[in-house]
């Protein structure tokens, strides 16, 4: 053990963005106070570095960086979520302690399936162990295409302290509101569907849309463009980019405040932390069952399920979401005892912490 006194763990990704910049900036907090040293390593700048940190967070993306790193702090773990290659180069440059792959989204199950396969040679060769958030498709696609793996569930933690609702000045118009980034798994397409026929019932509904555009290609942004300007929202939108995750708090209480909702329209999910923080905020939400979100949300209890593909359900759903106001009250109490009940973070911790037990890392 480094040190003598403290476990001392990295976390690795690509960039400081989304859900996995939010869930190490969480973890990282957590941990430290329970006695573990954390740093962060990304491979290239990002939007989620303006967040404020009480840790390391290196940014590194040659070789001769990523060893410099480890050659001065001499890491007791390393948990790499997602980027299965990196893992080879840290141990080409010397690293010869545990390695944990985590597996965060992936995208599809069909994405995830093909991306587990791909990793395989990977994850046989360099690697201890997989650590997986409850996501039932994730754990099943483990046990199946690397059933010698030794794997670890931990539920991702949510700020629930943080996020919380925030009384304000509520909008006039009712809020249908989006989180994620432009791409084909984030299904941004069906929430304009929805939105063009919601907005039928309720003539002032207005859109929000919170995303990153350095995140989204040419050609899901000309489509985005298209669409939205064929279906006639185009006057109704505002497009938030960029916001710091600690201010969201004000938003979802906004969404919340004017009648509307948070719609999640992913085909896959392997945690959903949009929706997550939204529920925490006691923020109604509409969303489909992409799997992940299933820890957090029950249909007519902590928020809404309507199926994939089909807009006439989702906007019934939404409907009722937004008119059956004992319902809708209902929904949002139960939502937040919920996550403060389950997703708190000594849990994180103890877990964690067994995790590492199980490697003789104390």
């Amino acid at each position: 053990m480094s040190g003598g006194v403290n476990l001392k763990v990295l976390f690795t990704f690509y960039v400081p963005s989304g859900g996995v910049e939010t869930l190490n900036r969480l973890r990282c907090e957590t941990l430290q106070k329970n006695g573990i040293e954390c740093h962060v390593l990304y491979l290239m700048p990002g939007f989620g570095s303006h967040n404020s940190v009480s840790f390391p967070v290196f940014i590194a993306p040659q070789d001769e960086d990523i060893k410099a790193v480890l050659d001065t702090h001499h890491y007791d773990a390393i948990i790499v979520t997602s980027d299965y290659i990196l893992m080879e180069r840290l141990r080409r440059l010397g690293y010869g302690g545990i390695l944990i792959y985590e597996s965060q989204g992936l995208g599809t199950r069909d994405e995830a399936r093909n991306l587990i396969i791909e990793s395989v040679p990977y994850l046989q060769a360099f690697c201890n162990a997989v650590l997986l958030p409850p996501t039932d498709h994730l754990l099943e696609l483990f046990i199946e295409i690397c059933p010698w793996l030794q794997r670890y569930v931990i539920p991702n933690l949510v700020d629930v302290h943080t996020f919380r609702h925030i009384p304000g000045e509520k909008p006039v118009d009712p809020v249908i509101a989006w989180v994620g980034r432009l791409e084909p798994n984030k299904n941004w397409s069906e929430y304009l569907k929805i939105a063009h026929v919601l907005r039928k019932h309720k003539p002032n509904l207005h859109l929000w849309m919170f995303h990153d555009p350095a995140l989204a290609s040419e050609e899901q942004k000309e489509r985005f463009n298209e669409e939205l300007y064929a279906l006639g929202l185009d006057d109704r939108l505002i497009v938030f980019t960029n916001i710091p995750n600690q201010t969201m708090p004000l938003y979802y209480s906004s969404i919340a405040g004017s009648g509307g909702f948070l719609l999640s329209s992913s085909v896959t999910e392997g945690f959903g932390y949009a929706v997550a923080e939204a529920v925490c905020c006691s923020c109604p939400v509409l969303s489909t069952d992409s799997d992940g979100v299933r820890s957090f949300i029950t249909h007519n209890i902590t928020g809404k399920f309507y199926p994939i593909g089909n807009v006439e359900a989702a906007v019934n759903e939404g409907l009722e979401l937004m008119d059956n106001i004992p319902l809708r009250e209902a929904i949002c109490y139960q939502g937040r005892q919920h996550m403060v009940t389950h997703f708190g973070f000594d849990q994180y911790a103890h877990s964690f912490r067994e995790m590492m037990n199980s490697f003789a890392i104390f």
